[in-house]
């Protein structure tokens, strides 16, 4: 594999990621299974949307870049939902508005103003599917401790033996923060070059 494409495959999932380097924010949910929905639904909105934009990126005129971008992502954001209200009903209903935020999330309009703006389609996709699999996998941890310890449950089935008392603070929105907090606290930790001088 190209060493280019290598880099443009893993930098963002595990040295780059855009959550725990850039301090994107999230849309946590608090079970797993919604986080690995809205993490699949990140992946296609961010790696397609910057395949059409690089397409488009020769032909879009500058003042009205930022609303064609717009456009494209909030088309990929439509699909996304009419497949998920079509063939996961109850998921879409427990995501709601989680899903129409996703037009407004930076990872997306990030990756396509840094890369697809200016690069071929084909490495603007990869940039884009590996930028929204960071995203992702960030998503699907922070949930995974949430269900573990606020329920004792991990896709709904029962892990934690049944005389665990579920921990009500974790399943808070705050809790969210603190999680995500400390994977970032570790990255740095690990990752010298992240910590601040």
């Amino acid at each position: 594999m190209n060493e280019d494409l290598k880099k443009t495959l893993l930098n963002p999932i595990f040295k780059g990621n855009p959550i725990t380097v850039l301090v994107l924010g999230i849309c946590s949910t608090v079970q797993l299974k919604g986080a690995l929905v809205m993490a699949l639904s990140v992946i296609i909105v961010t790696g397609l949307s910057s395949f059409v934009v690089s397409l488009l990126r020769n032909s879009i005129p500058n003042r009205v870049r930022i609303i064609v971008q717009l456009v494209v992502v909030a088309m990929m954001v439509i699909l996304v939902d009419q497949v998920l209200r079509a063939y996961a009903y109850s998921i879409d209903k427990q995501l709601s508005v989680y899903i129409g935020l996703i037009i407004t999330n930076c990872i997306v309009m990030g990756r396509i103003e840094a890369f697809a703006l200016g690069n071929k389609p084909i490495p603007s996709l990869l940039d884009g599917l590996a930028n929204g699999a960071g995203y992702g996998m960030i998503l699907v941890i922070v949930a995974f401790f949430r269900e573990l310890l606020g329920s004792g449950t991990l896709l709904g089935f029962r892990v934690l033996p049944a005389s665990y008392v579920p921990n009500n603070l974790v399943i808070l929105p705050p809790m969210a923060l603190i999680i995500l907090g400390c994977i970032v606290w570790v990255q740095r930790s690990i990752q010298k070059d992240l910590q601040e001088k």
